[in-house]
């Protein structure tokens, strides 16, 4: 009987996962946002990726359909709304969930905030160039922000959809990253130096998204880090993720 696990994937951990569960021979379902979040993953007759966006009818169909061993959570700290309802679908169909989870990080010298509109109502009292590092798809928020684009440079994934979202906005080219990362903290030093930093606004993404290499980057350069927090969460780390996956699998239980 074939063994499967439906992996919800955002972070990339996911492909460190993905990679464990075909060396056991399981079958593993991973759900991706996008193409080139596919694309990160490699051919292999036990992963199986799609990009499709479910709603939660679709993932109580999906689950139904496909009727994992185990549904596992891999997504990153701040898609509350997809952990949220993939909890809730497994509630309803009865299947087991885990969740992985990064480790927070230490954050001494930030100013944490609860969320972006916090975060902008902070910086409309302030002066001086802000760096985004939070993604394309709050950008709108920043907007708000009065003369954003004079002092926004933001730095955003690599596609096209991102890139556009930026311009149409009102960013300027000029003041626009187009990067994967996670990047190391001579880099983060050498971009936050070019764009005059005096603010850094970030998510807690942990040491495997780089964000201690972000904080230590921000206080060399003399920046405030602006840290939207993260909602309260539990969960394991990659760590702990293997080692069990490891024991069930290899066992056949």
């Amino acid at each position: 009987m074939k063994r499967k696990v439906w992996l919800i994937a955002g972070t990339i951990e996911g492909r460190k996962i993905a990679d464990a569960l075909a060396a056991l021979q399981v079958d593993v379902y991973v759900s991706v946002a996008t193409a080139y979040g596919a694309s990160l993953y490699p051919e292999n007759p036990f992963i199986h990726v799609q990009t499709k966006r479910m709603t939660f009818a679709d993932m109580c169909a999906f689950l139904r359909e496909v009727q994992p061993d185990l549904v596992l959570d891999s997504t990153h700290p701040y898609a509350v709304v997809v952990t949220e309802t993939i909890q809730k679908a497994c509630r309803e169909t009865g299947f087991p969930y885990k969740r992985m989870l990064r480790p927070a990080s230490e954050h001494p010298g930030c100013i944490t905030v609860k969320d972006f509109g916090e975060a902008i109502e902070i910086l409309s009292g302030t002066e001086g160039p802000v760096f985004l590092t939070t993604g394309s798809k709050n950008l709108v928020d920043f907007t708000r922000l009065p003369d954003y684009a004079e002092r926004i440079t933001c730095r955003i994934l690599p596609l096209r959809d991102s890139l556009d979202n930026a311009l149409n906005l009102g960013y300027k080219p000029a003041q626009i990253i187009c990067m994967q990362g996670p990047f190391a903290k001579d880099l983060n030093i050498a971009m936050f130096r070019r764009a005059g930093a005096k603010f850094i606004v970030s998510k807690d993404s942990g040491k495997a998204g780089g964000f201690e290499d972000k904080l230590e980057a921000a206080a060399e350069v003399g920046a405030k880090l602006i840290l939207i927090d993260r909602n309260p969460e539990t969960g394991e780390d990659l760590e702990q993720v293997l080692a069990e996956l490891k024991e069930k699998f290899s066992t056949g239980q």
